[in-house]
This record gives C-alpha cells, structure tokens and sequence, in this order.
C-alpha cells in the first residue's frame, strides 16, 4: 500500500476503477514508473497531477467540509455529542449492514442494523445520537438521510433541542 496520503488516494481510487498501473497511466497521459512512484510516496504529484489522475479512474477531488463537535451535558447530567454540521457517508458506509460496538448497543451486542432498511436505520440513529462519541456519528450517521427521518426519530427533547441548534441551522 502507498505510503503518503496522496499516493493511498491515487492508488484506491485506481483499484476502486479496476484498472492496472498500466492503464491509469495511459489514460492519465503519464508512465507507469511515474504512477507507481506516485502511489508508493516516492515523488509526491501536484494538485493538477492529482486531479488529473484521479479524473482518469473516474474520481474527482473534493474539499468536504469536517464536523466539529461539542459534548452538552442533558439537565440529568447525561452527556452527549453534538456536530456543528451534519456529516456525510459514502453511499456504501451509509447504507450497510453494521453492528455497533458494545458502548453503544451494550443492551442487545449482537444485534446487525441494516442500514438500507429505514426503520433499522431510524433506530441506530436513535441509539448512535444517544449514546455516541463523535466517532461513532461519524462512523454511522448520514445527514442526508439523519435530516430525512428526523420528524420520525423518538430522541429526549434536549438532544433533539441541540441537533436542531447546531446540525440543522
């Protein structure tokens, strides 16, 4: 696997297309040496190189705006998590089937969530808006999809309260 972050970018994203070396190269309008010095850390590539790489797998370059988040403690003394943005998923990550770590689903450890069920994923968020660190909404919760069954999750009103104030302004 590549050894700098650019280079696990270039390279994922050549192997997500199903192409060789070979090939990414000739699409790209570079050699293979240079491509595989790319991908292993060994030259770094400017951004327009990048770019122009990952366009021939079919990929584009993307700033994606990062959650930060805040803990808020409930009137009970309970804390929990809130972004100040609503996180996106890859479609895959947001709808595939999961088990949460025994922290979160400590109740029921076995159970698999399928994500591309709506009632299986209105409870996790349920569960993950709860009882989840800033990992685990980043790990789970999709805000398209959050925003979509929020008039539906049963969620305590201050945790509700404080996703609408920060999440959905």
């Amino acid at each position: 696997m590549a050894d700098s972050l650019t280079g696990r970018l270039i390279e994922s994203a050549r192997l997500e297309a199903g192409l060789s070396g070979a090939e990414l190269a000739r699409r790209a309008g570079t050699s293979r040496p240079t491509l595989a010095a790319y991908e292993h850390g060994v030259k770094s590539p400017t951004l327009e190189t990048a770019t122009r790489l990952l366009a021939a797998a079919g990929f584009r370059l993307d700033a994606v705006p990062v959650p930060s988040f805040e803990v808020v403690v409930d009137g009970r003394g309970r804390p929990f998590t809130v972004p100040d943005r609503l996180p996106r998923l890859p479609i895959r990550q947001a709808l595939a089937r999961v088990r949460l770590p025994v922290h979160l689903n400590w109740s029921n450890p076995d159970r698999t969530y399928d994500l591309a069920d709506r009632r299986q994923r209105h409870r996790l968020y349920e569960i993950v808006l709860r009882e989840g660190t800033a990992d685990d909404i980043l790990a789970y919760v999709d805000g398209a999809l959050l925003a979509d069954a929020w008039p539906e999750l049963v969620l305590p009103a201050p945790i509700r309260r404080a996703w609408e104030r920060a999440a959905f302004r």
